[in-house]
């Protein structure tokens, strides 16, 4: 449980999160031999394309089209030419020569179309390559189609048509160089024309025009190529930026639907607590117990004041029900030591602790005014980067006294997290060590899961150890939320979170929020699944990224990142 926040606003007491192993539960805990890594995804409900956790991007759902657009020409393409080849024994009159490398171009076509044809069975045959190789075997054909009928017969249609076809294309220079030589062969063929070097031996001669009249047509097609090619390109810019602007609006909505998730969570938490409690006008140990400040699975907070000097305090007490159960009790006196033991500004500082053998445990600490971090980004849904620097410097001083004093908090996540207001000054620090873990002590909740699904590490999942490097990717994970205003995991159920968690990476922070790109490979480090990859403390963490928001991160560092990366890449779409 967490230390209550100011007197206007308090922060409702939040228990830290056991995950249970069913559903129904309300006490069980989820033994450490289950292992999300270990169990098939059809058994936590995540479907395929959740696993992935990346949806198609504007560039990948264009060239998708770009595929089918492919295997739509290879059809068209190979038809048309055997639609000709058929029809060729009965054409009347027209130049033998230019017959003859028409029928070489037709079967070019159908050749490399049946070819291609057969490689884009699958997606991994289509290339950009192999499709300006057809497209240029498919216009020195046509433009054999177009010397044999005429060049100012309608066969000059079946250029404009392929030009329209691929200039929706994403790949500019494949376009261009497309555009740049359907043009610049219809203008030597002309101009061979015009100029009476050769002669049209087309079957719709160009001789019954005089010449200004066949220099006006070969201008009017050369337009036609050229607003064909400016349309396609056009067409392309704006279907790009049409599903740009669809991306960003689902991007919106999915982190509305996240964050507001998270505050029907907090507001169940919330619900719990507030009122008259069944200590509030008690003393207890050196202090009157006020109104009810929060509520959890395994006890409450209550303001109070010191019975002799006001001081104003919250004093923590264990349920009733709690107190006939002796691993609870004892979690509850670890938390009084460990807490009483890290006497630094950034954890929240302990007033008085019961006697081992008091009937009612119970646990006195600072009345912070403020509030915590939940409910700052609750109101402002992300925060800037200097105060996010500010945070994470703070709570990792906090983080590495813990370390130093071989304590690991378990649970950390924005409800734990306070920022303390005294007159003009505000400290950030840490609340709740209700499931830390003391090195070189057996934990009290072995074989349980703890923590809270959204903010564990990879480790914790999975029921393995953890070290004060689960902290250092908590912090991480809670600067994410900071700066982008997005959770880094969040789905319906639990074991869906779990799962990302282990196996995914979240959105890019860069892409979630205009941020430096120095610092997504710093929270790439933070967030890394094996805890050997990451920080080595929570003020490495701190300081990196300071260095990423300026964009001077260190060297080793962007290097380490980018390997990290090119084995488990940021998800590049929203879920």
């Amino acid at each position: 449980m967490g230390v209550p926040s100011g007197v206007a606003e308090p922060s409702k007491e939040e228990a830290p999160t056991i995950v249970e192993g069913s559903a129904g539960g309300s006490g069980g805990a989820l033994h450490a031999r289950w292992r999300v890594s270990d169990l098939p995804s059809a058994e936590i409900g995540v479907s395929s394309a959740s696993r992935s956790d990346t949806s198609p991007t504007p560039g990948q759902t264009l060239y998708g089209e770009d595929i089918a657009r492919a295997r739509m020409f290879v059809v068209i393409a190979s038809l048309f030419a055997l639609l000709v080849a058929v029809l060729m024994p009965f054409q009347i009159g027209g130049d033998p020569s230019a017959r003859r490398v028409l029928e070489v171009g037709l079967l070019a076509v159908i050749t490399s179309c049946g070819w291609y044809g057969w490689q884009l069975r699958r997606d991994e045959g289509y290339s950009v390559a192999r499709t300006n190789l057809i497209t240029h075997v498919a216009v020195l054909a046509s433009y054999a189609g177009v010397w044999y009928f005429g060049i100012y017969s309608p066969a000059i249609a079946i250029i404009i048509f392929g030009l329209a076809f691929f200039s929706l294309t994403q790949n500019r220079a494949s376009v261009v160089a497309m555009y740049a030589c359907s043009a610049a062969y219809y203008a030597l063929m002309s101009a061979v024309v015009i100029s009476g070097l050769a002669r049209d031996r087309g079957i719709v001669p160009s001789d019954v025009l005089s010449r200004p009249q066949q220099v006006a047509c070969a201008l009017l097609v050369e337009g036609m190529l050229l607003a064909t090619y400016l349309f396609g390109r056009r067409a392309c810019e704006v279907s790009m930026a049409a599903l740009e602007q669809h991306d960003r609006a689902v991007r919106s909505l999915a982190q509305r639907e996240a964050l507001l998730r998270e505050a029907r969570h907090e507001l169940a938490q919330a619900m719990q607590a507030g009122g008259i409690g069944r200590w509030t006008d008690e003393v207890v140990g050196s202090f009157r117990l006020g109104p009810l400040l929060g509520r959890g699975a395994m006890g409450e907070v209550y303001e109070a004041v010191h019975a002799q000097s006001s001081e104003r305090a919250a004093v923590k007490l264990l349920h009733p029900h709690v107190l006939g159960q002796p691993e609870f009790v004892e979690r509850f006196s670890r938390e009084a030591k460990v807490v009483a033991s890290l006497d630094v500004p950034n954890v929240v500082k302990v007033l008085e602790v019961s006697a081992p053998n008091a009937s009612v445990p119970y646990l006195a600490m600072e009345r912070l005014v403020g509030r915590d971090l939940a409910e700052l980004l609750r109101e402002h849904k992300r925060m800037g980067i200097h105060s996010v620097l500010t945070m994470v410097r703070q709570i990792g001083c906090g983080l590495d006294a813990a370390r130093s004093a071989g304590i690991v908090h378990r649970d950390l996540k924005p409800r734990n997290v306070f920022l303390a207001r005294e007159g003009a000054s505000e400290l950030w620090k840490i609340l709740d060590f209700g499931v830390a873990r003391v090195v070189g002590e057996e934990t009290l909740t072995h074989n349980q899961i703890v923590g809270t699904p959204s903010y564990m590490a990879p480790e914790q999942a999975n029921g393995s150890t953890v070290t004060h490097q689960t902290d250092v990717y908590a912090l991480g994970v809670i600067a994410y939320r900071a700066l982008t205003g997005h959770p880094a995991f969040e789905g319906e159920k639990t074991a869906e979170i779990l799962y990302k968690v282990v196996h995914s990476m979240p959105l890019r922070p860069s892409v979630a929020a205009p941020l430096a790109k120095d610092l997504d490979l710093a929270l790439t480090i933070a967030m890394a699944k094996d805890p050997a990859d990451r920080f080595a403390s929570a003020g490495e963490l701190a300081g990196a990224l300071e260095a990423a928001a300026g964009g001077a991160l260190d060297e080793p560092l962007r290097a380490r990142a980018e390997r990290l990366l090119a084995a488990r890449p940021w998800a590049s779409a929203p879920e």
